[in-house]
């Protein structure tokens, strides 16, 4: 069984709803996965926008939400997830902001891609503070299992 990421808010190479987004609400999606490894530990995500700030002329990655150590038995994230609904011992990072959360879509020009990355870990990651993006790679590294990948498109109006 292969590690698979979906959210019913949309499909693989879909749009996102404004609802998620700067232009909505700015709330977290929905997200479901199926075929964690049993061997999993913990889980983590990631979502970036690999087409920061003009998807003609990229020039960094903007990331978007960093969790980690959620429980290997857990199949999905519900809508609008904040820190207090995290399971125990489930740790947030920062985003590019430089607040802990989700931040939604907000491109300043054209249809980005917004990459959901989720991880299949064989231990429990040691408490991270205020961990970055490049911060949890590092602790992850030599510990993923499996990967999958969800990419919703979001343009401005």
């Amino acid at each position: 069984m292969t590690l698979s990421l979906t959210s019913p808010a949309f499909a693989a190479g879909a749009a996102i709803p404004a609802r998620y987004t700067c232009d909505g609400a700015n709330i977290s999606p929905p997200l479901a996965w199926s075929g964690v490894p049993p061997a999993a530990k913990s889980l983590a995500l990631i979502v970036d926008d690999p087409d920061a700030p003009d998807p003609a002329a990229p020039q960094r990655t903007w990331v978007h939400w960093v969790l980690y150590n959620l429980p290997g038995g857990a199949s999905g994230l519900p809508e609008g997830l904040h820190g207090e609904d995290f399971p125990p011992g489930s740790g947030e990072g920062i985003n590019d902001w430089q607040q802990s959360g989700y931040g939604g879509p907000c491109p300043p020009i054209g249809r980005h891609r917004y990459v959901h990355k989720l991880y299949a870990l064989d231990r429990m990651l040691p408490t991270l503070v205020k961990a970055t993006k490049a911060q949890l790679e590092q602790a992850m590294q030599g510990h993923i299992i499996e990967r999958a990948e969800l990419i919703g498109l979001y343009e401005r109006g």
